[in-house]
């Protein structure tokens, strides 16, 4: 560039002098320079950073201008001997300007003529509206082009808008709307009836031909996996089951349930007094019986005995399964048991366990008004639940031996494996009673006592005397205390009326008395209750 501008190291503005284009290009319009506005400079400041002593430019003086040019050649200016081990020659013809250093020293404008000799006479630099040329302005701002993947349409210089996709038609409008040809609706359905053909024909067709993972089988016949052997408690419960009935009892608003058991072909049915009580008290209570096939009938009571909480209702059934009456008497401590009845309503259900113990005293209060009940039980551990009552308990072959009656637990809240039963010795007796006369009647002393204990011995205490009673006429006297009745100790009050009713009316009995320390033996003939 041959322009030079001098600025005087006191900061005074001085416009640059024509250059060697401007006198090649006076007859074209040129644009004139910006006035420059400078603040003045500091003296100071001047002398820390202003221009060595004899430099007037911003730049060194340019090398000398070869002869008939207005311009510096590339060509001109000595390179240095060597650099980085190039030679001249090769740095020259890197960084020279093309053609040999001829042309204009300063880049043309975007979008001109690359320079050549046709060009020469052009002007050099700017036209007739190079004063707002954006590419001169520096205060112009930037100007972004089109994004990536422009239309072909700007690509191709046109400024038709592309085609737009039609609006799509509901289902009502291409039916009713006539948007569509009716032959083209046609044509559809015709189009889905052969596709909806060719698929049920493809369908059928590998159907026909069978899929090799799933075909038509018949599963073979397997034999019983499990084999029970006679007397096992799946065979006793199939043989004795039809023979528990569930017993209800209706009064009103309110009812009652319990169990019972088939003990004749006629259809007496034996249970607890306590389960059908209710109904014998109540002239409008309805009594009923539920057999194990789900068959109901009407029932009624043929007598009952609250001092030994056993009752009889007689069924009209045809053939019934009765129950096999067995054997207390020949039970031992430890032997299984099975119990079946309807505890808690659940018909028909089965429990099992061990005789715990034997000729337990046990003594329950009455309900409604009926006098205690006392019996010698068969403790239990088969669970027994309320519902249990009137139920069977059976012994290892199935043979009945006692009727479940009643279970110990805290506060009354259910099963915890002490359950009693009443044994069959003792209530085939009552049973018969009951069917022959309606009622039975029991021995009794006339003796009235409570369990007392001391340091030597147990016993019955003697509370009353009746009047007239068996025990007065055998010389038993309010204090004394009954040790022994018969071959049975008694320890206590229970066991005395256990002992009592388990001999017959008119027996006499030897009764052992500790009266004022000495022991006595004393003869009772036992009366009717």
């Amino acid at each position: 560039m041959s322009e030079q501008s001098s600025r005087p190291p006191s900061g005074g503005h001085q416009p640059p002098p024509p250059s060697m284009t401007d006198a090649a290009d006076v007859g074209h319009h040129r644009v004139g320079p910006r006035p420059l506005e400078r603040a003045p400079v500091d003296p100071a400041l001047a002398a820390e950073f202003g221009r060595p002593e004899g430099i007037s430019g911003a730049f060194t003086p340019n090398p000398p201008v070869a002869s008939g040019t207005g311009h510096s050649p590339a060509s001109s200016v000595t390179p240095p001997a060597s650099l980085d081990g190039l030679s001249p020659e090769v740095l020259s013809e890197a960084f020279g300007r093309p053609g040999g250093g001829s042309g204009p020293s300063l880049q043309r404008p975007p979008g001109t003529t690359p320079f050549s000799a046709d060009t020469a006479s052009d002007p050099a630099f700017w036209g007739a509206d190079g004063e707002h040329d954006p590419w001169r302005d520096p205060g112009t701002g930037a100007v972004l082009g089109p994004p990536a993947g422009e239309p072909v349409r700007q690509l191709l210089g046109t400024d038709e808008p592309p085609p737009r996709p039609g609006p799509l038609l509901s289902v009502p409008e291409l039916l009713f709307g006539r948007r569509v040809k009716p032959m083209a609706l046609a044509s559809l359905a015709g189009v889905a009836l052969l596709i909806g053909a060719a698929g049920g024909l493809a369908g059928w067709g590998i159907a026909q031909i069978g899929n090799p993972l799933t075909s038509s089988v018949t599963l073979s016949q397997v034999e019983p996996g499990v084999q029970r052997a006679p007397g096992s408690i799946a065979e006793v419960v199939k043989r004795v089951q039809r023979a528990v009935v569930q017993i209800e009892v209706h009064t009103g608003q309110t009812g009652g349930l319990g169990s019972g058991v088939v003990i004749d072909g006629a259809g007496y049915v034996l249970t607890n007094n306590h389960v059908v009580s209710a109904a014998a008290k109540d002239t409008a209570a309805t009594l009923q019986v539920v057999f194990a096939d789900g068959t109901k009938v009407s029932a009624k009571i043929v007598g009952r005995d609250p001092r030994t909480d056993l009752a009889v209702v007689k069924v009209a059934v045809a053939n019934p399964t009765v129950a096999q009456l067995g054997r207390s008497s020949s039970l031992a401590v430890g032997d299984q048991v099975i119990a079946i009845g309807s505890p808690l309503g659940l018909a028909s259900s089965v429990t099992s366990g061990i005789v715990s113990a034997l000729d337990r005293p046990f003594q329950a209060a009455g309900e409604g008004g009926d006098p205690p009940s006392t019996y010698d039980a068969i403790q239990t551990d088969a669970a027994i639940n309320h519902g249990n009552s009137g139920g069977a308990l059976l012994d290892s072959t199935g043979a009945l031996v006692g009727i479940n009656s009643a279970i110990a637990s805290p506060q009354d809240t259910g099963s915890i494996g002490i359950g009693f039963a009443i044994p069959i010795d003792f209530a085939r007796r009552i049973a018969e009673g009951l069917i022959r006369d309606g009622q039975v009647h029991h021995a009794d002393i006339g003796v009235n006592a409570k369990a007392v204990s001391s340091a030597s011995t147990d016993g019955a205490q003697v509370q009353n005397v009746k009047q007239g009673g068996a025990g007065e006429r055998a010389g038993i006297v309010e204090g004394d205390v009954i040790v022994k009745l018969g071959d049975r100790p008694i320890r206590n009050a229970d066991e005395l009326a256990v002992a009592v009713i388990e001999h017959g009316i008119g027996e006499t009995v030897s009764v052992q008395v500790v009266r004022e320390g000495r022991q006595m033996a004393l003869q009772v003939t036992t009366q009717s209750d």
